[in-house]
């Protein structure tokens, strides 16, 4: 038998959305007052949702310690109270909130068991949300 657990993580972090394929006039009007020289920052949720078949012997899809621990290393770390375009993850790419969600998820992707499936949703603010399952 199948099922899913979900759960949310808080972290804090900044960023600037800029590209430096685009002039400062263009990134202004690509991503606009996100691409403010100074940044800024959000509150994110990040909700995980992990599936797979339940163990007999525990009842569970996954340890919440384990999964905790995982996003832990994986997630929080490297990730909160920092500017993300200061990251070697974003070096190449711009740091949007959809970057975001695909790193984390391809971050816990290689720390967890391959058998089970994975979601990731990053809240930014109370009006954007991302989904990425890779």
């Amino acid at each position: 038998m199948k099922a899913n657990l979900g759960r949310r993580y808080r972290l804090s972090a900044s960023h600037r959305l800029h590209s430096e394929r685009l002039s400062e006039e263009e990134n202004r009007a690509v991503y606009g007052k996100c691409a403010n020289p100074h940044g800024h920052g959000h509150n994110y949720t990040v909700e995980v949702l992990v599936g797979g078949e339940i163990d007999k012997g525990t009842g569970m899809v996954i340890d919440l310690v384990e999964l905790d621990a995982c996003v832990q290393r994986e997630v929080l770390q490297p990730f909160d109270h920092e500017n993300l375009n200061t990251l070697t993850a974003f070096a190449n790419r711009v740091p949007t909130t959809e970057n975001l969600c695909i790193e984390i998820e391809q971050r816990l992707r290689r720390a967890l068991r391959p058998e089970l499936s994975l979601t990731v949703r990053v809240e930014e603010t109370s009006n954007n949300f991302f989904e990425y399952r890779g």
